[in-house]
């Protein structure tokens, strides 16, 4: 069965979707050629943050720009990568004298086209550092010559940095940083129904009503296998054991953790699911700090979820506390999760 999307001219239904958001919250600015988002009032003296990719996945990034997180992102066509020339006019327009970090999610078109527009920031002697996000268990897979996929880990890297930033820490600073938020977070995903590509009207894929696909990615991509449909626990403790594995968490070992919508999961299921969470981590002694629930990473309109946990320590705790103020992400004293 098909999907209807709203929608005029499949050409501009990106560039609309921007000048919407631009409108909606006119703290963030657009510029359609080439195409990519900003803040509006810029923040001078400190290391710039910018990130990007294909749309579908709102409202990363986008929805992220603002004090505490992105100086600017550059949206690609759905599901695409953003242009290297998009890119690269983005890195100029956000820099503030002090550099700009590059946070990019581990698809190839992503880090190919980042990679060169840092070569010509480089040469317009602007310093570019990368954090590549590379959180999704699914696809760590011995081997592999991608490595692993780039999901909701680039949220708590795009938090933890843009408050690092606005603290006034250098570009070498945050791009350590960020590397250290990918290696203590991992992801996975599920699915209860594929996404519909607007371009085509048709379902990435089908699943019939008794099975869930299982390690599923944000691009509708399918999953790593399928698993018999059961019971909210018991698929969220199929999401999570092998989250605990790869982190090796302990008793006593603290975390952040995020249940995440892939678009088309009601908040009254994610609200359950992080119940579910907290209910297990609980049996394995391991404390969650913070929670944040909601679709922040999304694949157009998945019905599915996310979970991303990361290891926790004090100094990650207050960047992730510190203040942000963006359209999808805010909160102006020490959050509690």
């Amino acid at each position: 069965m098909s999907r209807r999307y709203f929608i005029n001219e499949p050409d501009e239904f990106v560039l609309e979707a921007a000048e919407g958001l631009t409108l909606a919250h006119p703290e963030i600015a657009w510029q359609r050629e080439p195409f990519f988002l900003y803040r509006r009032t810029p923040a001078p003296g400190k290391v710039a943050l910018l990130s990007g990719g294909g749309t579908g996945h709102e409202p990363l990034h986008a929805g992220f720009i603002g004090p505490g997180m992105l100086d600017g992102a550059v949206p690609g066509a759905v599901f695409a990568s953003p242009t290297a020339f998009q890119i690269s006019a983005a890195t100029q327009h956000v820099n503030g004298g002090q550099g700009v970090l590059h946070i990019v999610k581990n698809y190839t078109g992503d880090v190919l086209n980042f990679s060169i527009a840092a070569e010509i920031a480089a040469d317009e002697g602007i310093p570019v550092a990368r954090v590549l996000v590379d959180d999704d268990l699914a696809t760590d897979i011995a081997g592999s010559r991608t490595g692993r996929r780039g999901t909701a880990a680039t949220l708590v890297v795009e938090k933890i940095c843009g408050a690092a930033a606005e603290a006034g820490a250098d570009l070498d600073a945050l791009a350590q940083l960020g590397a250290r938020v990918v290696a203590q977070t991992r992801s996975m995903a599920l699915s209860l129904d594929a996404c519909t590509h607007p371009g085509t009207g048709v379902k990435s894929f089908e699943l019939p009503p008794e099975e869930v696909e299982f390690g599923v990615g944000i691009h509708g991509e399918r999953g790593r296998g399928r698993i018999a449909f059961d019971r909210a626990d018991a698929l969220l403790a199929q999401l999570v054991e092998p989250l605990i594995q790869a982190l090796t968490l302990q008793h006593d070992t603290p975390v952040l953790a995020i249940v995440n919508g892939l678009g088309a999961t009601h908040l009254t299921e994610l609200y359950l699911l992080t119940n579910s969470l907290h209910r297990l981590l609980a049996r394995s002694g391991i404390p969650v700090v913070r929670t944040l629930t909601g679709s922040y990473v999304t694949a157009l309109d998945m019905a599915g979820a996310s979970v991303t946990l990361t290891r926790m320590d004090d100094a990650l705790l207050r960047w992730w506390d510190a203040p942000v103020h963006t359209p999808a992400l805010h909160w102006s004293e020490r959050h509690h999760g």
